[in-house]
């Protein structure tokens, strides 16, 4: 038993310390879909606080998917909206597998991890809470074996 709590310890401290090394993350967020069903009509929102409107960041869209996941892409609809009231609503499209159905992530058993960028360099006009909501595009009332999905940002390297 002591040498369990001993390991877990351990554990707990590596991964504090991967975490920790990501000096360039401003958040990051994954939110698990129940029973890897995402229906048509749910949102998922994310509630960002940004304060530094001068340095450029990236923003990313992360997903899960297993290998059941019946199809190569993956339609989503992100509307961000920011502390001004301004709405960006984007239509975007990511590809999970490729032209042969190899899948493009990451991925241990039949999970599949993809980050993918979805804004390059962008400076937030204004400090504050944004919001940024996902629904799923893809013409179906439930979309199936998506187990995952996320936002992160994260601040520009200038070398």
């Amino acid at each position: 038993m002591i040498k369990d709590n001993k390991s877990n310890i351990i554990i707990i401290l590596l991964a504090m310390l991967l975490f920790s090394c990501d000096t360039n993350q401003v958040y990051e967020k994954n939110v698990e879909i129940d029973d890897f069903k995402w229906n048509i009509n749910d949102t998922i929102e994310f509630n960002v606080s940004i304060q530094d409107t001068l340095s450029p960041h990236n923003i990313y869209f992360n997903v899960r998917n297993t290998s059941k996941y019946p199809m190569q892409n993956l339609y989503v609809f992100i509307h961000t909206h920011s502390p001004n009231g301004m709405l960006l609503k984007d239509t975007l499209e990511f590809y999970l597998a490729d032209d042969r159905g190899r899948w493009t992530g990451s991925g241990w058993g039949d999970i599949y991890d993809n980050q993918f960028l979805y804004k390059k360099n962008v400076r937030f006009p204004v400090s504050g809470t944004y919001t940024f909501k996902y629904t799923q595009g893809m013409r179906t009332e439930t979309l199936r074996y998506i187990s995952d999905v996320g936002l992160r940002i994260e601040k520009v390297s200038i070398h």
